[in-house]
C-alpha cells in the first residue's frame, strides 16, 4: 500500500495495538516480517499508521503473536477496513487537526459518557451557544473561523440522530445551565433544546445540582468513547489549550471511576429535566 501523507488518529491507534499485541509476544518486528512474508520496514510503516493493513493481514499478523482475543481480532480488521474518508476530512487545513480526531473518535463510538461544569457538551449545544462561546475564544478567532468551528460542530451531532444512535450519558452541573453564554434568549433557547434532547430515547442527562455536597472536580471536559471491546476505548479531554485523546489502560480506568462517581452524585433524569425546566422559566 501507498504512503500515507497523513494518518488519521484512528489508523494511529490501530497501528499501535498491533504493535501492543507484536511486544507482548516477545516478537521483534524482524521476525514479525519474517513471518509475515514482508520486512521489518513494512511491520515498522505498519505499526506507526504510515501504511494501511488489509483486514486479512490484521487476522494474520494476529495468529502469528498468537493472541486468542477473537473479539479484539475482529475489530482491529474492522478497523483496517475501513477506507471512505470522513465527512470530517472536509475541514482539514481549515480547523486544528485535535477537532478531526474528535468527530473520528465520537462517530465510531459505539456509545459516550461526558461531563462538563461549566459549559453544555459540544453534541447538545445549538449553534448559537456554540456561536458565543466560540467569539469568547483568547486569542480571538476570525469570524469565518468562527462559523467553520460552528458548523463543525453541529455536523458532528448528526451521530445522534442515526438509524442505530450510540448511547448517550451526560453529567452536566447545574453551573453550566445558569451561564447564560449570548444573552438571556440564547440561554432560553439552549436550555429548551437540552430538555428537548433529554427525552430522546438514547439520550440521558444528569445535572450535579449545587447542593450536592461533593462530587470528582475535572478542570476540563472529558468524553469516554465505548468500543466493541475495552481494549480499544478513548478519551477525549477538552481542555483550554486543545483537545488530547488518551487510550492507556490505567488512564482509562480512572475517567471510568470518576464518570461513574459523578453519575451517582447527579440528579435522575426526571429530576435533572425538572431543574432544566425551572432553571429556563427563571431565565
Amino acid at each position: 500500500m501507498p504512503v500515507r501523507d497523513r494518518s488519521t488518529a484512528r489508523q494511529v491507534r490501530l497501528g499501535s495495538e498491533l504493535r501492543k499485541l507484536r511486544e507482548a509476544a516477545g516478537v521483534t518486528s524482524t521476525n514479525a516480517g519474517r513471518l509475515l512474508g514482508t520486512s521489518q520496514a513494512q511491520i515498522s510503516n505498519i505499526e506507526s499508521a504510515r501504511v494501511g493493513v488489509s483486514p486479512d493481514r490484521v487476522r494474520a499478523m494476529a495468529k502469528n503473536y498468537r493472541c486468542t482475543d477473537q473479539a479484539l481480532i475482529e475489530a482491529l480488521a474492522d478497523m483496517a477496513a475501513e477506507r471512505h474518508r470522513g465527512w470530517w476530512e472536509e475541514y482539514r487545513d481549515v480547523l486544528p487537526e485535535s477537532l478531526l480526531d474528535l468527530a473520528e473518535a465520537e462517530y465510531h463510538a459505539i456509545s459516550l459518557r461526558v461531563t462538563q461544569c461549566i459549559t453544555i457538551p459540544g453534541l447538545l449545544q445549538t449553534s448559537d451557544h456554540a456561536r458565543a462561546i466560540f467569539r469568547e475564544f483568547a486569542p480571538a478567532l476570525m469570524p469565518h473561523e468562527v462559523e467553520f468551528r460552528v458548523l463543525h460542530r453541529i455536523k458532528r451531532q448528526q451521530i445522534l440522530f442515526r438509524d442505530q444512535p450510540p448511547t448517550y450519558k451526560a453529567v452536566i452541573h447545574e453551573a453550566a445551565l445558569r451561564m447564560q453564554f449570548g444573552g438571556p434568549e440564547t440561554a432560553r433557547a439552549q436550555l429548551a433544546h437540552l430538555i428537548g434532547m433529554s427525552e430522546r430515547s438514547n439520550i440521558t442527562i444528569a445535572v450535579i445540582p449545587f447542593a450536592a455536597t461533593s462530587f470528582p472536580i475535572s478542570g476540563h471536559g472529558v468524553d469516554y468513547y465505548g468500543a466493541p471491546v475495552p481494549q480499544l476505548e478513548t478519551v477525549h479531554l477538552d481542555a483550554a489549550h486543545g483537545g488530547q485523546l488518551v487510550d492507556a489502560a490505567p488512564s482509562l480506568e480512572r475517567f471510568r471511576l470518576m464518570l461513574d462517581r459523578m453519575e451517582e452524585v447527579a440528579l435522575g433524569p426526571d429530576a435533572s429535566r425538572d431543574l432544566m425546566h425551572s432553571i429556563a422559566k427563571a431565565a
